[in-house]
């Protein structure tokens, strides 16, 4: 069998089998991104092993396309209407979520024996969560109202506080190792973060006004699939952060964009197949069996971090006068975990590699179990607020 013909007859047996897996998402209380999830960790190499690697090593770009279009999609959902009437709960929630799991967890870690080292890289690494898992899950369902809208909205702001929080957490351990001169952490991420949103910003706008012309007031689908993988090409070129990029680029069509009212509706009717590949990829790569090594102090960093969640959520919620519902299921929803953790620990071991096989292994291990388990609480915290949120 050629590799043409591998690599087609797993893409179509990929997207055939999303339809099954949108079915039983409907019909059990799992969510569809879990279930293809475990069904590509079934036919992932530490299971069956029948993925050919032509399709395997290609992940990154298909991941990369996935995650270019998730953020584009929430940076649509940052308008001036969502910021007018929840700016003060979405950057209380977010930011407190965001430190209040990153100190938990390394407090936690550190209580349990941990080097102070590790604990704080541990502890940044905690506060990023899955805006792939998270958005899909409220797609699945086409939930509406309040609940929805803040949780999307907090997602979009959560890899930027958690870049920052990354970033500061490098800089102190690099002075606790003695080396208190080292500011390239911070410079890395001041350059990554306002690269990004400046390439959003120079893309953007003109794209606000020049976008819906062909036919008047209806941004066509070329359109949108054109500015977003041109935005990713470049904060790739540019080694800046393209899901902050087109997030950026994103919010910014949707509101500077006057003579159309929603931008590129017609990408979330394409993303799926994206989606599903991309998580069906993403489950055959799971390893497994670094589930064996998760020990004492994976378990320590799994109760750490849904404590922290939730916690940090409430009191955000609570500080901003947020509605009981918010309140009590915000960080609940917030748990998923996924493939920028992972690339936050590689970016760590490579400034201390000393730390390489304590980092990897907690981190690898417990973004196989927030993965698969994250997005089942993140239905339920969206199920217990649908009809809250729609008054």
């Amino acid at each position: 069998m050629t590799t043409t013909s591998q690599f087609l007859l797993t893409l179509g047996g990929i997207l055939l089998l999303g339809l099954v897996t949108s079915e039983l998402g409907r019909r059990t209380f799992l969510p569809r991104v879990t279930l293809l999830l475990i069904f590509g960790a079934i036919i992932g190499q530490e299971v069956l092993d029948i993925i050919p690697d032509v399709f395997a090593n290609r992940f990154d770009l298909i991941a990369n396309m996935a995650l270019l279009m998730v953020g584009f999609l929430l940076g649509g959902k940052l308008t001036r209407a969502s910021f007018y009437n929840s700016a003060n709960n979405i950057l209380w929630i977010s930011i407190s979520a965001a430190i209040g799991t990153t100190v938990l967890v390394s407090l936690g870690l550190f209580w349990a024996g941990v080097s102070l080292e590790v604990a704080i890289l541990l502890g940044c690494i905690a506060s990023a969560t899955a805006p792939a898992a998270i958005l899909d899950t409220v797609l699945e369902r086409n939930y509406q109202g309040k609940f929805k809208d803040l949780l999307l909205s907090i997602v979009a702001l959560d890899d930027i506080w958690a870049l920052i929080l990354f970033s500061l957490g490098i800089a102190i351990v690099t002075s606790l190792n003695g080396n208190g001169a080292e500011v390239s952490p911070m410079l890395t991420a001041g350059k990554e973060i306002g690269g990004a949103i400046l390439l959003g910003l120079l893309i953007g706008f003109p794209a606000a006004y020049l976008t819906g012309r062909i036919k008047q007031g209806q941004p066509i689908l070329t359109e949108a699939l054109g500015l977003v993988f041109v935005c990713g090409g470049l904060a790739i070129w540019l080694d800046v952060s393209f899901l902050i990029a087109s997030m950026v680029m994103g919010a910014v069509i949707t509101n500077f964009a006057r003579h159309h009212d929603y931008p590129f509706h017609a990408i979330e009717g394409i993303e799926w197949p994206f989606m599903v590949v991309f998580f069906v990829l993403a489950g055959a790569l799971l390893e497994l069996s670094s589930l064996k090594e998760l020990g004492l102090i994976g378990l320590v960093y799994i109760v750490c971090r849904s404590i922290g969640k939730y916690v940090g959520a409430y009191l955000g919620s609570r500080c901003s006068q947020a509605d009981p519902g918010v309140r009590n299921w915000m960080g609940i929803a917030l748990l998923p975990q996924a493939g920028v953790a992972i690339g936050m620990a590689l970016v760590a071991t490579n400034h201390f590699p000393e730390y390489r096989q304590t980092l990897l292994t907690i981190v690898i291990s417990s973004t196989v179990f927030f993965e698969i388990i994250g997005p089942i609480f993140t239905r339920l915290a969206l199920q217990k607020n649908k009809s809250a949120g729609t008054r």
